[in-house]
């Protein structure tokens, strides 16, 4: 049972696109504290896509995503920057279709009854490393197309794709994968409290 099938029981459809609507706009408003950084900016958005996969579950959770690139498709600016859909076509764009996995991994371990703070955590920070893959290939991918030479970036090896790609967000996934993980178990403890 996901937190929001705790607090809300009975949800109908229109219960439902209120939780995606209003957890892609959470998304939005968190894409928008930005720190500037090469090749992709880091913002607080994985931070809200995980809270909002754990609260939501898998299907929620990715439907909410969905909704928010089909936002940032439409025009509005909802991506770091206030960035819409042009940034499909730019660095971010492998990272932007790798939220919806990310949030539909830790959606599914709600499903499946990850509540405490260790699993949650662990599970965050998985979900966190595996996005990587997209959005590292995306970006290297694009960069190759467009003959931009890589190795400036220092993506012309494995190590300095770590190096530039990889390291400087790190410690900064690994503070917001223990932030979510607060969240979730102090939302589970609250509701515990309150039906106690």
């Amino acid at each position: 049972m996901t937190l929001s099938k705790a607090l809300v029981p009975s949800q109908s459809l229109l219960t439902r696109a209120v939780m995606v609507l209003g957890g892609s706009l959470f998304i939005a408003l968190a894409a928008q504290v930005s720190v500037p950084m090469l090749p992709v900016p880091m913002t607080l958005q994985t931070l809200a896509i995980l809270i909002v996969g754990f609260a939501l579950g898998a299907r929620m959770g990715a439907l909410t995503l969905l909704a928010y690139l089909g936002e940032g498709a439409m025009g509005l600016p909802v991506f770091a920057n206030g960035m819409n859909g042009i940034a499909f076509f730019g660095p971010t764009a492998g990272f932007l279709v790798g939220f919806v996995a990310m949030a539909a991994m830790v959606g599914y371990a709600a499903d499946k009854g990850a509540k405490g703070f260790l699993p949650t955590a662990l599970v965050a920070l998985l979900a966190s490393a595996l996005l990587y893959i997209p959005g590292v290939a995306w970006a290297m991918s694009l960069a190759e197309l467009a003959g931009i030479d890589t190795a400036k970036w220092g993506a012309d090896n494995v190590g300095m794709v770590w190096q530039y790609y990889m390291a400087p967000f790190l410690a900064g996934d690994a503070v917001k994968a223990v932030i979510a993980a607060l969240v979730v178990t102090g939302g589970w403890a609250a509701l515990k409290n309150r039906k106690a």
